[in-house]
């Protein structure tokens, strides 16, 4: 029994180091580091895997994309994606040692939109065969419009989700889309009905998913051939179904309940937060623009004022010193300003002029100044003047001095 055991965990040991072996044997020159505009020809067969290396994360690369452009004649090749050569090799290794059937091989992709943030890989697998070639390059879009427009559309979904819940019109829109979509699977039955009943039907209820999958993109990749080729039934057929979705919705009417309104604001908004987040490969900075969007809209005078606040702390405004001119002006406005103040204040309901007229050594004056007269007789106006006077001369006499 022990002698069975040792064997046992011998054969376990022996097959763990095949496996890292494997995994840890990945050919340097089947990997190719590639940057946007560079283009790599490639002549040899089997698995190729071309690497872009991660850059760093700045606000003004939010909406920024990277494609790679595989330019090959065939359609008999796999792709394999991964973070690193490692992850590509051990793919290509699970897909070669077991047998699988690929229902979604109906089309190659030859754009592949990466990630410019993280580290990505592309493996390549072709089989040899004679005049093997194909290259592969990369381009750089630093604003991709469509990222762009995707979270325009999440703004405006988002903030006019609680209008279009109350909109008949959003309402029948919604309510024909939906029936003309949902009036596939209605052909899809009808025709489940057609099939012979046994083996065959089994078959299908089996692999009914897949198939219903693999029939869906076989359609839309050919929709354009379609519509070009049956233009006239396809035009009759969205015809029909809408109108016929048109009466179904008039016949039952757009949405009264309150709850439910709430409930298609909250989807709608939902939707909206979704696009945002998506239309970015700099997932921290998307999610942060739907936190914004959130505050301001639940809380927009209080967001506003602490991002005010914020600013003020972060960026300070500089006080600009005043010159002699600008502080005598001032001076005089400020004066003047306060005056005016005082004149309305004791002209007001407010101040009880007969207790101020008793505290006073001067009622007739005060009077005066209430009516508009000057604060200041001519006497204090002409000590004044001279005071004036002095300074600017003991100013000028001062200047001289320090001339010497």
């Amino acid at each position: 029994m022990k002698t069975t055991i040792g064997i046992s965990k011998i054969i376990f040991l022996l097959i763990i180091l095949q496996n890292f072996s494997a995994r840890c044997a990945v050919p340097t020159d089947a990997v190719h580091y590639i940057e946007p505009g560079k283009v790599i020809v490639n002549d040899k067969p089997g698995l190729q895997v071309f690497c872009h290396r991660a850059k760093s994360k700045y606000l003004i690369n939010i909406w920024k994309t990277i494609t790679m452009n595989l330019n090959i004649n065939l359609d008999t090749y796999d792709l394999y994606d991964g973070k690193t050569p490692q992850e590509v090799f051990e793919k290509h290794e699970n897909n070669q040692r077991f047998w699988k059937f690929n229902f979604f091989g109906t089309k190659k992709h030859k754009l592949l939109k990466i990630n410019p943030f993280e580290t990505t890989c592309i493996g390549v697998y072709i089989h040899e065969y004679n005049g093997l070639r194909y290259t592969i390059s990369m381009t750089q879009t630093r604003v991709d419009i469509g990222k762009v427009l995707m979270a325009v559309l999440g703004v405006i979904l988002f903030w006019s989700a609680k209008r279009l819940s109350h909109n008949p019109l959003f309402y029948y829109l919604c309510g024909i889309s939906l029936g003309v979509t949902a009036s596939l699977l209605v052909l899809i039955y009808f025709a489940s009905k057609l099939f012979p009943r046994g083996k065959f039907m089994y078959l299908m209820v089996a692999t009914g998913w897949s198939m219903s999958f693999y029939l869906g993109q076989i359609l839309w990749e050919n929709a354009q051939l379609i519509v070009s080729q049956y233009r006239e039934y396809v035009m009759w057929y969205i015809l029909i179904t809408s109108l016929i979705s048109f009466l179904i919705c008039y016949r039952f009417g757009p949405v009264t309940n309150k709850r439910t309104k709430q409930i298609i604001q909250w989807f709608l908004q939902g939707l909206g937060l979704l696009f945002i987040y998506s239309s970015s490969y700099f997932y921290e900075a998307s999610f942060l623009n739907c936190v914004i969007l959130v505050l301001i809209y639940n809380f927009p005078i209080a967001t506003v004022y602490k991002g005010k606040q914020y600013w003020k702390k972060m960026f300070p405004e500089r006080r600009k010193l005043l010159t002699d001119n600008e502080y005598r002006k001032e001076g005089i406005q400020e004066t003047k300003k306060a005056l005016k103040n005082l004149q309305q204040y004791c002209s007001s309901p407010e101040c009880n002029p007969w207790k101020t007229v008793l505290k006073l050594k001067d009622p007739i004056r005060f009077a005066k100044f209430i009516e508009g007269d000057s604060h200041l007789s001519d006497k204090e106006m002409k000590e004044h003047d001279l005071e004036i006077t002095r300074i600017v001369e003991e100013y000028e006499y001062t200047d001289d001095d320090d001339d010497y």
